[in-house]
C-alpha cells in the first residue's frame, strides 16, 4: 500500500507488511484497514485498498451527486473524491490534519475521505459476524459484517463499498453499456460550428488602450496568460519584451502598445498574450484583455482608407468594422502586414539568436504535429474551468444589460437578445448544470453554439482563454451520473500547470424538448 508522507500513517505499514505474512501461514487471518468517520469505527478489507493519502484539492463536477467532492489529480490520473460523512448521512465536517482519502478499486478507483485512518489489524474469521442480528435497529444495507475486540474496539463494522457504489452512483453501471456504443472517444458532431461562409469574418477581438482590435481567428494559435516570468533581451528594442516558453519552445513577446507608439500601462490580470502565427513562425502579442470571439459579415467591414493607410503603423490595419449601427469601431490586423513589421522580425530573430533550429522546430511541430492538440475555449464559473472546442463556438459577447424575458420559459433561460437582427436564446449555464446562480457582473459573457441548427447562448462568469491542449492530456471523465457523463464525458488533465478543464460536448447542453423550445423562441 502506497502513502503520500511516511509520517502520516507509521502504524499502517508495519501491520500491512505482517499482513502478507499472517495471510500465507494462516488462512484463517484476514487483514482489515480501520478509520473514523463521525463517532463510528468501520473497516474496509485490504485488498481492494490501493492506498492512503491526504485529502487532496479537488475540481467541482457540475450534474454528480452530492457524496462527491471533486475530482484530483493523483500522479497523472483523475480520482474522484467521495466523502464518507455524507455517504453515511453525518454532517460534513472540515478536513483537518487527520482527514485521510482512502483509495479503493472496485471497478474504478475512488478516495473515499475518512476523519482519521487507525490501523491495519488481522481478523480471525471466527471474530466476524454477520449483521442479521442488528438488522432490526441498524441500517445494514452499506454492510458486510462486525468485526468484535479488534484493535482496541468492542465493534468495528466493515462497509460494503460495493453496495455504497451501487447505491451512490446507481447510474454508472446503467449506462456503461450505452457509452461504449454510443460515444467514439471524441466531440459529437451534433454541436459543430456552423461553416464560417465567404460573406462573413471570422475574428477574435481584443482591446489596447481603450481601442478595440481584431484578428482572423484562422491566424490565432492560441490565447494563453502572461507568465509570471519573462526572459529579458539585452539591446532589444522597446517593443520586444523578451521570451517565455511554451511548451517546450521559445516564444518572442512583442507588446503591441509599444509597437503602436501608444502609452504604457501594467497589463494586470486581464493582460493576455493572443499568439499569432504565420508558416512556421509564432509570436506572441501582448494586449490589454481579450475581448470576443465575433463573427462579422464582410458588408460591415470597410477598407481602411489609402491615405492613412500609407501612414506608418497604420499599414497593419486592414479594415475598419461598424457595429451596433456604427457606435461599435474594430481595427482588423493583418497578420501578414504584422509579420512585416521591424518589431516582429527583431523578435524572430531574437529566438533564432537564441537557437539557431528554433524557426525549424517551431516548423516541424506546425506541420507534423497539428493534429496532436485540441484548440478549446476556456471559461470559467466560480472557481472551476471548463471547456469546448473552438470550432463549436460561434462567437463571443457581452452580456446586455436588459435580456427580455419569456413567459412560461424553463428556468434555465435568461430570456432573449437581439444578435445583429436575430433573436438570440440566452441560458444562463450555472442553472443548466445545477450550479448556483450569481450576480451579473461585467466580467460574464455569452458563448454562443449551435446546436443542432438552433443557435443558443449561454452565459459563463469569464472567458479565460483559447488553449491549444495535447491530445494524450485528454482521458475519459470518471462516469458520475448519465447526465454528466455524455455532456461533460471528457477531461484535459494538465499535470504539470496543476489544472483540470472539464470538456463540455455541447451538443448535449440541450434536451430535444429544450431545442424545440428555443427554435420557437428564435422563431
Amino acid at each position: 500500500m502506497r502513502r503520500d508522507n511516511p509520517d502520516d500513517l507509521a502504524p499502517v505499514e508495519p501491520a500491512s507488511a505482517g499482513a502478507s505474512t499472517g495471510q500465507s501461514s494462516a488462512s484463517d487471518t484476514r487483514q482489515f484497514v480501520t478509520f473514523m468517520a463521525g463517532d463510528e469505527v468501520f473497516a474496509v478489507e485490504m485488498a481492494p485498498v490501493q492506498e492512503i493519502i491526504r485529502v487532496p484539492e479537488v475540481v467541482r463536477v457540475p450534474l454528480s451527486p452530492p457524496t462527491l467532492e471533486g475530482l484530483s489529480n493523483l500522479r497523472g490520473k483523475v480520482l474522484p473524491i467521495v466523502s464518507l460523512r455524507r455517504v453515511l448521512g453525518l454532517g460534513d465536517r472540515a478536513h483537518d490534519d487527520t482527514s485521510r482519502a482512502v483509495v479503493i478499486d472496485i471497478g474504478q478507483p475512488m478516495g473515499f475521505v475518512v476523519d482519521r485512518v487507525a490501523s491495519v489489524v488481522g481478523v480471525d474469521v471466527g471474530q466476524i459476524e454477520g449483521t442479521a442480528g442488528i438488522g432490526s435497529t441498524v441500517n445494514t444495507d452499506l454492510l458486510s459484517g462486525l468485526i468484535k475486540n479488534v484493535g482496541g474496539h468492542a465493534m468495528v463494522m466493515v462497509l460494503n463499498f460495493e453496495a455504497l457504489l451501487a447505491r451512490e452512483f446507481a447510474q454508472i453501471a446503467q449506462m456503461a453499456n450505452h457509452r461504449a456504443a454510443g460515444m467514439s472517444g471524441g466531440v459529437s458532431g451534433g454541436g459543430g460550428a456552423e461553416e464560417v461562409t465567404d460573406d462573413e469574418l471570422h475574428l477574435v477581438s481584443f482591446d489596447v488602450a481603450e481601442q478595440e482590435y481584431a484578428i482572423d481567428i484562422a491566424d490565432v494559435q492560441e490565447i494563453v496568460q502572461i507568465p509570471e516570468q519573462i526572459v529579458q533581451v539585452p539591446h532589444a528594442q522597446s517593443h520586444v519584451l523578451g521570451l517565455m516558453t511554451l511548451r517546450n519552445r521559445l516564444l518572442p513577446l512583442v507588446a503591441l502598445r509599444r509597437m503602436f507608439g501608444l502609452p504604457e500601462r501594467d497589463t494586470g490580470e486581464q493582460g493576455r498574450i493572443v499568439v499569432v502565427a504565420i508558416g512556421g513562425a509564432s509570436v506572441g502579442i501582448v494586449v490589454d484583455s481579450v475581448k470576443e470571439v465575433l463573427r462579422v459579415a464582410r458588408q460591415d467591414a470597410e477598407t481602411m482608407p489609402a491615405l492613412l493607410a500609407r501612414q506608418g503603423d497604420l499599414a497593419d490595419i486592414t479594415d475598419i468594422c461598424r457595429l451596433d449601427g456604427g457606435k461599435r469601431l474594430v481595427s482588423i490586423l493583418s497578420t501578414g502586414n504584422l509579420f512585416r513589421h521591424s518589431a516582429i522580425q527583431e523578435a524572430l530573430d531574437t529566438v533564432s539568436d537564441q537557437d539557431p533550429n528554433a524557426a525549424v522546430a517551431a516548423s516541424s511541430s506546425r506541420t507534423q504535429g497539428s493534429g496532436d492538440d485540441e484548440q478549446v475555449v476556456v471559461f470559467r464559473l466560480g472557481s472551476e474551468e471548463f471547456g469546448v472546442p473552438i470550432d463549436s463556438v460561434q462567437e463571443i459577447v457581452r452580456v446586455p444589460d436588459v435580456l427580455t424575458h419569456v413567459p412560461k420559459a424553463p428556468s434555465s433561460v435568461e430570456g432573449v437578445i437581439n444578435l445583429r437582427g436575430s433573436v438570440l436564446p440566452v441560458v444562463d449555464l450555472r442553472r443548466r448544470l445545477g450550479l448556483p446562480t450569481v450576480a451579473r457582473n461585467d466580467g460574464q459573457r455569452i458563448v454562443v453554439f449551435l446546436i443542432q441548427g438552433v443557435r443558443t447562448g449561454f452565459i459563463v462568469d469569464a472567458v479565460a482563454e483559447v488553449l491549444k491542449v495535447p491530445r494524450q492530456a485528454i482521458e475519459p471523465a470518471p462516469q458520475l451520473s448519465s447526465e454528466q457523463a455524455t455532456l461533460l464525458a471528457r477531461m484535459a488533465n494538465l499535470e504539470k500547470q496543476k489544472r483540470m478543464l472539464q470538456l463540455i460536448d455541447p451538443a448535449y447542453l440541450l434536451g430535444d424538448g429544450e431545442l424545440n423550445g428555443m427554435a420557437a423562441m428564435a422563431a
